[in-house]
């Protein structure tokens, strides 16, 4: 379907892909990982053209078409949402264009008239009638209203322009769908119904993501960037993940023998084999898992972060009252009347349908926000570790990432101990002397995690603490929580950190709240059954 024949790409010095060679097949869908910085979204630029490789050729199928989610918010300003969405399919928007400008010529000559009739043939093989019903179908499917398909793009905020651009992408039933990070802003409903859209798909698939239960349930293939080569593996995410920590691990069992190796990697394939029978992945793709070899699955080079929370004492039974509390902004109402008691251990995680209601919740609740109403009190045992959403705040001071650290240490001060925090965010040798106003959104929150650690707090209290990481620090804080004793109140976009961290979600509402105790798949479920 596209294959990569010997691409090599060089920034200087810097070698990101090193004759890399990979044939993507027709019904199968490619996530490409790796660590930031590897390449992900550089190598999606090469395939589909925007970008040149230093060596190599990119092949297409003769005959086949690419569709790309574009990242340019604003290249269709001027167009309406409709046709923004039907210019995905470039050869048939080109032959209505042509067809529109010829019928509305004032004169007419038969030589039109042939022209026109061999426009029409084409545009009914290419499906062009069923055009705009297909693409206000798509539209409505990412959650764009039936009064905004005739808007102007400009007209509409960005979380909507990114939708719109989505079933561009995904207008036409293009043979190769190329896909960069096409689950930012939507929200999980919407999410649902692009993993139900894509595991119908029937042709190829390249996606970029953060989101590993997005991933896990699409995804047939994993494309691995590590080390300049692209490796790619049967099985999803999560398949990758654990197999690579599984060969890990044999690998430093020594002696361990060959045949007690190959019986254990059988068996996890199985199991992962069985459970993919049972999720939303057809049975085609378990029997992917059944055929592969365990010659294939190997260790990861990869390093993540050692992230681990632990409490500088342990809480009493009173952790957290709230009662009566409520907030408004600019006169919007974001959640009121709250009433809730946190039990000690809770993992509660707290939803809303505008972000700026749980934000305002936690900022309340770490004093740098005010309620209009209600109060709060913690626990005289309680010791807090805040992680907030925003945090340019804290890295405004020109300093090394040694002394960054080192002014919230309340008690050791030795540099040797400040270092250790740090080198746990994999910041070590010469990196700690970075100076941390200049760091990106992925270092300041590895630096943030580094100071919630040092902390030792028996609260933890995490807006969005996936922003800006990685697969391989994602992974690692879902583990870190998984395993922590104290009590967490967090909130995330992220899925299946949600779902595999809270015993307890609590959704707040302008009009009230729902506090349950449940996982997250369990509250969406009776959600979707209520309604």
């Amino acid at each position: 379907m596209i294959s990569v024949n010997n691409i090599s790409l060089q920034y200087g010095k810097r070698i990101l892909f090193d004759e890399v060679n990979i044939k993507f097949t027709q019904g199968n869908c490619y996530g490409v990982i790796g660590a930031n910085g590897a390449g992900k979204s550089t190598f999606l630029k090469i395939l589909s053209g925007e970008i040149a490789a230093n060596s190599g050729q990119v092949v297409l199928d003769p005959g086949k078409r690419m569709a790309v989610l574009s990242q340019n918010h604003f290249a269709f300003d001027e167009e309406t949402v409709i046709h923004t969405v039907m210019q995905g399919h470039t050869a048939l928007w080109s032959i209505m264009q042509e067809k529109d400008a010829l019928y509305a010529k004032p004169d007419f000559s038969e030589e039109d008239g042939i022209k026109t009739s061999e426009l029409e043939e084409k545009f009914a093989e290419m499906d062009g009638w069923n055009a705009e019903p297909d693409a206000a179908a798509l539209l409505s499917g990412l959650g764009i209203v039936e009064e905004d398909h005739f808007r102007l793009m400009k007209d509409l905020n960005g979380s909507l322009k990114v939708r719109v651009l989505l079933a561009q992408a995904l207008f036409g039933n293009p043979d190769v769908l190329i896909l960069d990070e096409p689950t930012n802003d939507l929200d999980i409903n919407t999410i649902s119904w692009l993993e139900d859209f894509l595991l119908e798909f029937k042709n190829t698939v390249i996606v970029v993501s953060h989101d590993r239960h997005f991933l896990d349930t699409v995804c047939t293939h994993t494309a691995d960037i590590d080390f300049s080569a692209i490796n790619v593996f049967t099985g999803n995410y999560s398949f990758w993940y654990e197999s690579s920590q599984l060969a890990l691990s044999q690998r430093s069992s020594a002696n361990k023998k060959a045949e007690e190796k190959k019986k254990e990697l059988q068996d996890f394939i199985a199991r992962f084999s069985a459970n993919a029978a049972k999720s939303k992945q057809a049975t085609s793709r378990k029997k992917l898992l059944e055929k592969i070899n365990i010659e294939d699955i190997k260790p990861s080079s990869r390093r993540y972060p050692a992230i681990i929370f632990n409490q500088n004492r342990e809480a009493g039974d009173q952790i957290l009252e709230v009662k009566g509390l409520s907030k408004s902004v600019d006169g919007k109402t974001l959640f009121s009347n709250l009433d809730f008691f946190v039990n000690k251990g809770d993992k509660i995680a707290f939803l809303a349908k505008d972000g700026m209601a749980t934000t305002a919740l936690f900022k309340i609740l770490n004093e740098e926000l005010k309620a209009d109403s209600g109060e709060y009190k913690f626990g005289q045992t309680i010791t807090k570790a805040y992680l907030p959403n925003e945090n340019e705040e804290y890295f405004k001071e020109k300093m090394n990432l040694i002394d960054w650290l080192r002014q919230y240490s309340d008690g050791e001060k030795d540099e040797v101990y400040i270092r250790g925090f740090l080198g746990k965010m994999l910041f070590s040798g010469e990196e700690t002397f970075k100076m941390c106003n200049v760091l990106s959104g992925g270092e300041k929150v590895r630096c943030m995690v580094s100071k919630m650690m040092l902390a030792g707090g028996n609260v933890l209290i995490l807006d969005e603490p996936t922003n800006h990481l990685d697969l391989e620090s994602i992974q690692a804080f879902n583990n870190a929580l998984k395993d922590f004793p104290g009590t967490v109140l967090f909130t995330s976009h992220d899925h299946e950190f949600v779902q595999t961290v809270a015993d307890r979600i609590i959704e707040l509402k302008p009009d009230g709240y729902v506090d349950k105790l449940s996982t997250f798949d369990e509250y969406m479920s009776s959600i979707d059954a209520s309604n």
